[in-house]
């Protein structure tokens, strides 16, 4: 265990690179089961989710060779399916929810699958339905084992049909299209996830010969084949550091330049942070965030209300911003409505901020109302706890922002989803210590 003791008040500057995107690189880890040839990933982020992934496969009989620190090569040439039925197997899904991702592929290649029961952040209900319902249609009987710990999934034969999925699932869909590639017929996905994580992942099995079309869009379609075989990947930056980055430097009054974003596929991160009243300017793909005093909230005259930014399906604003564009209004100018549609725990750790002296109301669980203090005061140091993930990186901008020392435990769900955070950061003007606890 660890915890981070942040020195707040020191403005950054420089310029800092997003590491590869954490949610496209388990679902390309999860790929390479459907290949027996070697492939070739890189630009994957050398953080906790990604290196218990790697355990994963490694434990199911993949032969992993680290080529660099981000750059791996995957042979799935034979799958230990007893493995598949362990308790350590069982131990490990329950540290990450992308484990249910193995599902797809080994139904696809090999006609079965076992997967544990997935873990991941607590942020409210995440039904595994769309998972389940995308399989089954294609094929697969379902069962739980005696002991609960595994689901098993048996088809003779997968076969292509038409599909709409209840909700445009992100790692449903990533699992399904990669149990579709290897069936019979034709597969139509409609609905489907359309995050730059899916363009990737189809362009990446296109690579590996599969016959995908519509990628990028909600409506797939998916002629099955028989073999994929091996290819090299490249991840693209994490967007959702791009946010981090510029709801950082906007609390912490800084310009930073922000490299290498692939900027035409940040959606809406960009003009939702614009809609703060961050001043932000694109140079090629990289962005230049500019410091400034207060920013102002916008506000349309011709609406009697105040602003509100509210998470949605691709190209929605992304809910792993939410937690970003919540702790960034503090210092605004103006109010905003935070609106978190999809998950009902992620808007709980706000009281932590309200001790801090934010101006948030929690409406319920999934709305608050931000009063931005407008520079007016600084939010003061305290201790807090990481709850997951995302608020873990809005805490951490908070304290940066604050007065005094302040203290972040339960640390390791920032490092679940954030490379070498503390050395990046201090890299430009910020103070973080990482301490070890007894």
């Amino acid at each position: 265990m660890a915890e981070f003791i942040i020195e707040g008040g020191h403005r950054l500057s420089g310029e800092i690179t997003p590491q590869g995107a954490k949610n496209e690189a388990l679902q390309v880890l999860s790929a390479v089961l459907l290949t027996d040839e070697p492939v070739t990933i890189s630009n994957i982020p050398n953080i906790l989710d990604t290196q218990r992934y790697r355990q994963i496969l490694s434990l199911m009989g993949v032969k992993i060779t680290e080529v660099d620190e981000h750059t791996f090569t995957f042979q799935a040439e034979n799958v230990d399916f007893e493995q598949l039925r362990t308790d350590e197997f069982a131990r490990l899904s329950t540290k990450i929810r992308a484990s249910i991702m193995v599902l797809g592929p080994l139904l696809g290649r090999y006609g079965k699958a076992y997967s544990g029961k997935p873990g991941g952040d607590q942020i409210g209900r995440r039904p595994l339905t769309t998972h389940f319902e995308g399989l089954e249609k294609l094929g697969a009987v379902i069962t739980t084992s005696p002991d609960e710990k595994f689901f098993e999934l048996e088809a003779k034969q997968l076969k292509g049909c038409y599909m709409q999925l209840n909700e445009p699932s992100v790692t449903g869909t990533a699992n399904i299209v990669m149990a579709a590639v290897l069936a019979e017929g034709e597969t139509t996905i409609f609905n489907a996830a359309c995050e730059p994580y899916l363009y990737q992942l189809c362009t990446m099995l296109n690579n590996m010969g599969a016959k995908i079309s519509g990628i990028g869009s909600n409506l797939l379609k998916i002629q099955g084949v028989n073999k994929l075989h091996g290819c090299t990947h490249r991840i693209f930056p994490d967007m959702i550091e791009v946010g981090s980055f510029i709801g950082m430097a906007a609390m912490a009054q800084s310009e930073l330049t922000i490299k290498d974003c692939a900027c035409d596929h940040l959606g809406l991160i960009p003009y939702t942070f614009g809609k703060m009243g961050i001043r932000m300017e694109r140079k090629g793909d990289d962005l230049i965030v500019y410091g400034q005093e207060p920013y102002q909230i916008y506000s349309d005259p011709r609406e009697a209300s105040i602003l509100t930014i509210a998470d949605a399906p691709w190209p929605g604003f992304t809910p792993d911003l939410i937690s970003i564009a919540l702790v960034t209004a503090i210092q605004a100018k103006g109010s905003v409505l935070i609106h978190q549609k999809m998950f009902e725990s992620r808007l709980f750790f706000v009281d932590m901020l309200q001790s801090m002296g934010a101006q948030i109301v929690l409406c319920d669980p999934h709305r608050a109302i931000v009063v931005g203090l407008a520079r007016e005061k600084r939010l003061r140091a305290t201790k807090m706890s990481s709850p997951d993930i995302r608020a873990g990186i809005a805490l951490l901008i908070a304290a940066m922002s604050a007065e005094g020392k302040s203290v972040i435990q339960n640390v390791e769900q920032i490092d679940r989803g954030y490379e070498h955070i503390v050395e990046r950061l201090n890299g430009l003007g910020a103070r973080i210590e990482r301490v070890s606890q007894l």
